[in-house]
């Protein structure tokens, strides 16, 4: 990504960021305050715990010092301290954006716990740590935020997914589906923001949050925190998030200031309203390696266009 002349900024934008007050989040808020808008940081303040949940609490609010930071630098933001994890903390996050600013043009759906164990051995509490914050935390904050942009005649939301959502992270069966339920949601909004004026994008970001983890076959070290630092990220939020963007539906790969398009395929696959297990295994290599094209919206794909060849509605099947 080059740099240009004119700076993209949002003077006089609302930008909600949710988990705001560290890691990914913190850089999103600072970015979006330094390109003028105004920043509601959303973060709960607990403490960070990727098992059990239970560890210490900052001593100071995460969402204070972050917007401790921005006011010093001549910026405008305010914190927010409920959670996403439900409607009506999701609906008390927009409604403090609304008291305090006005109104919402950019949502980034950040904030998330992350539990990790072994597939067999995950509880139930666990589980419900990550869906109701990873994904439906997500529904919570957007929905509310859906009908102020709808009113005002559009805004702009970016999702953050993980390279988890694609599989191999072990231990992270759960947080994986959660996170691939966020790419599909992101899909569905961006086909009905469309005439609304709303735009949806997704990212699915690799970057160091842990700073004593290792990442894949690199162990922990301070130059593997600084090449995948979150602020490699940002930038690209702040793309998504800008007014001039011009995709909605689509979903991208961040980290280490690499930038690309993630695309779900289709083969054109084997057409045989005949078929049995037989003549399936015999047109496997048609099934899985024939030509291959983007999957877009249900209705327009060429999974319905090859499924319906030759169907004439009202005539012979």
């Amino acid at each position: 990504m080059s740099d240009t002349s004119d700076e993209l900024r949002f003077d006089g934008k609302v930008v909600v960021v949710t988990g705001g007050g560290r890691n990914l989040g913190r850089e999103y808020a600072l970015l979006f305050a330094a390109r003028g808008a105004k920043v509601l940081v959303n973060d709960l303040g607990v403490g960070i715990s990727d098992t059990d949940g239970v560890a210490d609490a900052p001593t100071t609010p995460p969402a204070d010092d972050v917007v401790a930071e921005i006011v010093a630098a001549g910026g405008d933001a305010v914190a927010n301290r409920d959670t996403i994890a439900t409607p009506e903390g999701g609906a008390a996050i927009v409604g403090a954006a609304v008291d305090a600013f006005g109104a919402i043009d950019v949502v980034v759906n950040n904030a998330g716990q992350v539990r990790m164990a072994p597939f067999a051995e995950l509880t139930e509490a666990q589980i419900d740590a990550v869906v109701d914050t990873q994904l439906r935390g997500a529904l919570n904050v957007s929905r509310p935020a859906w009908s102020v942009m709808a009113a005002r005649g559009g805004g702009r939301f970016v999702n953050v997914s993980s390279g988890a959502a694609f599989g191999g992270v072990p231990g992270g069966a759960v947080y994986g589906m959660a996170k691939m339920g966020v790419i599909g949601l992101t899909l569905a909004m961006a086909s009905e923001g469309e005439d609304a004026g709303i735009a949806a994008n997704v990212i699915a970001p690799y970057a160091k949050t842990r700073p004593e983890t290792g990442f894949g076959p690199f162990p922990p070290s301070a130059e593997l925190n600084e090449w995948l630092h979150p602020r490699f990220v940002a930038p690209l939020v702040g793309w998504l998030a800008h007014e001039t963007c011009p995709v909605s539906g689509e979903c991208f790969s961040v980290g280490g200031g690499h930038y690309a398009r993630v695309s779900l395929e289709i083969t054109r696959g084997l057409l045989d309203r005949d078929a049995t297990i037989e003549r399936i295994a015999a047109g496997a290599a048609d099934i899985l390696e024939s030509p291959r094209a983007a999957v877009t919206g249900a209705q327009g794909s060429s999974a319905m266009r090859r499924m319906f060849e030759g169907f004439t509605p009202g005539g012979a099947r």
